[in-house]
C-alpha cells in the first residue's frame, strides 16, 4: 500500500526546495518508464497504472490502483533485475498475482477483452532523501523531467514535471501529514492530484486539463459504521471532490465549472465537520473550518460576479433594461488560483487528507455503530424540522433569515447523502428527490437577491443600472412565494428515511 503526498513547486521556489532537500544525504536517480494500457484506455478509466520503469541499473514492473482514501493507493512492484536489455516488450501480469492491485488489474483486463499496448513514457531526474518525522520514516523525492507521448513521431508532445513527493515508508500517517504541512508552508507548495500517468493520458487525448469532478455517492466498506470510521469515510468522500478541482485551479485552470464544483465540495466538507463532530468527539480540529470558509467565500465572490450576472442578462434584456456594464470592482476577488494556493487553505487540506487516511488523535470514546445511527437520526431530524418549519412564514422572513433557510437545506441534503447507505437507500433517494424542487426555488431567490445587490452597487456610478436593480427587486416576492410553496410541499409529502419502521 502506497501512502504519499504530492506537491507542485512554483518555479521561483525550485532552487530553495532543492537546497532544503540537500541538507541531508540524497540519492540521485534517473527514472525512465514506459506505460501500458488497452487500446481503448480501460485501465486509465479505472485509474489503474501499469508501467515498466528503469531505476538506475534495474528494471521494475509496477501496478497501481485506487485505495480507500485520497492518500492511499494499492501498489505492487516486481523487481526484474539489473539487466536492462532483458526488460520485456510487454509487462508480465503474473508477477502481480495475489495482490490487491493485481486482482483489480486482472478484473479490468478480463472485462475489456483486449491486449496491452504501449502508451506514453517518462524521463525523470529524481533526488531522494529519507527523513525521520516523529515516529515516521518518510522518503522525500524531488522529481524534474518530462512525460512524453507519441515519442519518435512528428506528433510527439511533452509535459514538464516539477514536483515534490513525500511517501510514508514506515510509521503513523499523522507524522507524514505534519512533515508535508511543514514543507508546503515553508516553500509555498500546493497539493496536486495530477499524477505522471494522468499527464500522459492528457497528452494522448490532447487535453490541457481535467474535467470538473462532481460529488460521488458515499460507499462504506464493511466495518465503517462506528463514529470515527464514519467521520473518516465522509471526509474522504468530500475530499474526493475537493482535491482534483482544487488541484486544477491551483495549476492555473480557472474554469467556471471547476470553481463551482470546488465550492460544492467545500460546502459538503463544512457540513461534515459541523454536523458529524459528535460522532467522534475531539477528532475534528476546530482550526480546519475558518480557512475553508474563507476560500468558499472568496470563490463565491467570483461566482456571484460572473455567473449570476450572466444568468439574468437575457431576462433583463427582454424586460427592456438598458445595457449596463457591471464594474469589475463590483465582483472583484483574488484569482481562484491564489485562493487555492493560500498557505492556510493548503495546510488545512494536508491535515484533512491525513485525517481521512487515519492520522490525528483518536477520540477517547468514539460512538459505536448503533449510537452513531442514533446521532445521525437526531441531526437529520433537527435539520428537517428547521427547514420545513420555515414554510408557514417564509415570505415574512427578512433576506438574511431566508438565506439561512437555504443554507440549512443544503446541510440537510448533504447530511442525507452521507447517511443514506446506513438506513434505507431507496427511501433516501426518494427523500433527496423531494428536496430538489425546494433547493431550486431557494436558489432562484438567492440569485435574484444577489444580482439585485450587484446592480444596486453599479447604480452608484451608472444610473442606468437602477432599472435592472428595480426589476430584480420586483421578482423577489414571486421567488419567495415559490419557495414557500416548495417548502410546504416538502412538509406535507416528505417521508424522513431515517425513521425506524
Amino acid at each position: 500500500m502506497e501512502i504519499e503526498y504530492k506537491f507542485q513547486i512554483p518555479p521561483d521556489r525550485l532552487a530553495a526546495v532543492e537546497e532544503d532537500l540537500r541538507q541531508g544525504p540524497v540519492q540521485p536517480l534517473r527514472l525512465r518508464a514506459r506505460y501500458f494500457d488497452t487500446p481503448d484506455g480501460a485501465l486509465a478509466a479505472q485509474s489503474i497504472v501499469l508501467r515498466l520503469r528503469q531505476e538506475g541499473d534495474r528494471w521494475v514492473q509496477t501496478v497501481k490502483a485506487p485505495g480507500c482514501h485520497p492518500l492511499e493507493r494499492h501498489e505492487h512492484n516486481a523487481d526484474l533485475g539489473q539487466d536492462a536489455a532483458a526488460a520485456p516488450a510487454l509487462p508480465d501480469l503474473s508477477r502481480h498475482e495475489g495482490t490487491p492491485a493485481g486482482r483489480l488489474l486482472r478484473l479490468v483486463l478480463a472485462h475489456a477483452g483486449a491486449g496491452l499496448v504501449g502508451t506514453y513514457g517518462t524521463d525523470i531526474q529524481r533526488l531522494v532523501r529519507q527523513v525521520r518525522q516523529g515516529d515516521a520514516l518518510v522518503a522525500l523525492a524531488l522529481d524534474q523531467g518530462r512525460v512524453i507521448a507519441h515519442a519518435g513521431t512528428p506528433d510527439a508532445v511533452a509535459s514538464e514535471v516539477c514536483e515534490l513527493e513525500l511517501e510514508l515508508l514506515d510509521g503513523p500517517v499523522g507524522d507524514l501529514a505534519a512533515l508535508a504541512a511543514e514543507w508546503a508552508g515553508r516553500h509555498g507548495l500546493w497539493f496536486s492530484t495530477l499524477s505522471k500517468a494522468e499527464r500522459g493520458q492528457r497528452l494522448l487525448a490532447g487535453r490541457a486539463s481535467g474535467a470538473a469532478v462532481h460529488a460521488a455517492p458515499l460507499q462504506l466498506a464493511r466495518g465503517q459504521d462506528d463514529g470515527l470510521a464514519l467521520q473518516r469515510a465522509m471526509v474522504a468522500n468530500c475530499l474526493a471532490q475537493v482535491l482534483p478541482n482544487a488541484s486544477e485551479i491551483a495549476a492555473g485552470i480557472e474554469d467556471g465549472d471547476l470553481v463551482h464544483q470546488l465550492r460544492v465540495g467545500l460546502r459538503r466538507l463544512r457540513t461534515a465537520l459541523r454536523e458529524l463532530d459528535g460522532l467522534g468527539a475531539g477528532a475534528f480540529d476546530a482550526g480546519w473550518t475558518p480557512p475553508l470558509v474563507d476560500a468558499f467565500r472568496a470563490l463565491g465572490t467570483l461566482r456571484d460576479g460572473a455567473e449570476v450576472v450572466q444568468r439574468f442578462a437575457s431576462p433583463l434584456r427582454d424586460a427592456g433594461a438598458p445595457r449596463v456594464e457591471i464594474p469589475a470592482g463590483a465582483h472583484a476577488a483574488p484569482g481562484a488560483a491564489d485562493v487555492v494556493r493560500a498557505p492556510a487553505f493548503q495546510r488545512t487540506l494536508v491535515a484533512l487528507i491525513g485525517f481521512a487516511a487515519g492520522g490525528g488523535p483518536a477520540p477517547a470514546e468514539p460512538l459505536g455503530p448503533q449510537a452513531a445511527r442514533r446521532y445521525l437520526r437526531h441531526r437529520l431530524r433537527r435539520l428537517h424540522r428547521a427547514v420545513v418549519g420555515a414554510a408557514q412564514d417564509f415570505e415574512g422572513l427578512d433576506a438574511a433569515q431566508q438565506h439561512r433557510v437555504r443554507k440549512r437545506l443544503k446541510r440537510l441534503r448533504y447530511l442525507a447523502e452521507f447517511a443514506a447507505s446506513l438506513f434505507r437507500a431507496r427511501a433516501a433517494e426518494r427523500y433527496l428527490a423531494q428536496l430538489k424542487p425546494v433547493q431550486e426555488a431557494l436558489g432562484s431567490l438567492n440569485d435574484t437577491a444577489t444580482a439585485a445587490a450587484l446592480y444596486c452597487d453599479a447604480a452608484q456610478s451608472d444610473p442606468l443600472a437602477w432599472f435592472a436593480a428595480g426589476w430584480l427587486e420586483s421578482q423577489r416576492p414571486g421567488c419567495a412565494r415559490a419557495s414557500r410553496k416548495a417548502l410546504a410541499a416538502l412538509r406535507r409529502q416528505a417521508e424522513p428515511f431515517w425513521r425506524r419502521r
